[in-house]
Parts: C-alpha cells; structure tokens; sequence
C-alpha cells in the first residue's frame, strides 16, 4: 500500500456508489468493484471493507449526511464521483501519488504476472486450493473441478493442470525432483510458501472469497 496511506472523507462517496450498486448493500471483499477501488485508492480491500460497514451502520454524522444527499439520487453521486476524479487525479496514476512511495503489497496479487500474463497470482491460489482438494490421478482437463474452475477465471483446463503439476514439484511430501522449466515455477513457488502450508480449511475459506473477484 502507499506509504503514510490515510483514509480521506472524499473517498465514501467512492464507496458509497458502490454500495448503492444493486442489490444495493455490503458488497463482498473481493468483489470487483471492491478489488479495482483498493488498486485506485491503493487500499487494501479489508479497509475498504470495513469502512463500508460504517456506511451499512450509517455510523457516523458525516456517512448520515452523504447518504441523505445521495442515497435517492445516483445521478447525482455518479456527477460527484466523476467530479472527484477529475479534481485528484485519478486515473493519473504518476501524477495522484507524485513524491509518494508506493510499495506495493496486495496489488500484486490483482495483476497479470510478467512471466505469464494469462495468469494473476489470486488465479494460483484458487488453483492451489483445488489442488489440496483433488488426488494426483484427478489432476487431469477432464476432471470437472478443474473444468469448473477454468470457466471461473477463463482459462483454458490444460492451463490449469500446468499449474497443479508446479504445485505437485513444489509439495515437499511428493518427493518429486525432475527439472521442470516453466515460467510460472518461481510465481508458483512463490504461493507455495504463503499458503502452502496454512490449515486447508483457512486456505479454502479464502479462495472462496477470492472467487467472487472472478463472479462479479
């Protein structure tokens, strides 16, 4: 995230668009509205989440009196949210955060890889939950799990089965110590050392929030 990030008032009515989006409501946190305004604002998706439950809760004075202003009026709010936009910049990224050090932590995950653009890495962790969930004879294109999952994130089966083969090279209690060359080895490598070894359950919960960056 940025560094010295901080939250400013401007920014619910970014939110609020979003909430008000039908079904109007919490939006999930990974939702792809949810996702692309944390890559603008460069705020993690958890913040944004949590400041949208104010907005449910109407918690604060301030919240009360933008929703009053633009609950009932979208057109309204739309005019305010591209006025905003246009007064800070957004969409100007080098201009939004000049002389700001952005290091950038969560984005990642959001953005084709260099060595395999076809894929993000929130795609291997979804992969890597499948694999946790299959056998090694099921990790085959013909698999429904995996056909299933390839229409979730659009690509193709045998994409997928590349990559439970990594997983398989990577997965210290198969022993496996062929060569593989690949350019998704170290991106693979990589997801293995962060989720890898964390209960499966927690693991699966969270590819089961990340699945909604996909469905939206």
């Amino acid at each position: 995230m940025a560094k010295n990030t901080v939250w400013h008032d401007d920014y619910w009515l970014l939110l609020m668009q979003i909430y008000l989006q039908k079904p109007v409501g919490m939006k999930p946190l990974y939702s792809r509205a949810m996702v692309d305004l944390s890559l603008e604002l460069h705020i993690a998706p958890q913040v944004l989440h949590s400041k949208m439950q104010q907005i449910a809760r109407l918690e604060t004075p301030r919240i009360e009196r933008i929703w009053q202003t633009y609950s009932q009026n979208p057109r309204r709010l739309a005019r305010a949210v591209r006025l905003l936009r246009e007064m800070k910049g957004f969409g100007a990224a080098d201009n939004f955060y000049q002389g700001v050090e952005v290091q950038e932590t969560f984005e990642k995950d959001f953005r084709p890889l260099a060595e395999a653009p076809q894929f993000k890495p929130v795609m291997l962790v979804l992969i890597l939950d499948l694999y946790f969930r299959l056998t090694t004879i099921t990790m085959v294109a013909e698999t429904p799990e995996v056909q299933e999952l390839a229409r979730l994130i659009k690509v193709k089966p045998s994409d997928i089965v590349l990559v439970l083969d990594i997983f398989q090279n990577c997965d210290p209690y198969l022993n496996r110590d062929e060569l593989i060359i690949s350019d998704l080895l170290l991106p693979c490598q990589q997801v293995w050392h962060r989720y890898g070894n964390i209960a499966t359950e927690q693991l699966a919960a969270h590819a089961e929030e990340l699945k909604a960056y996909f469905a939206s």
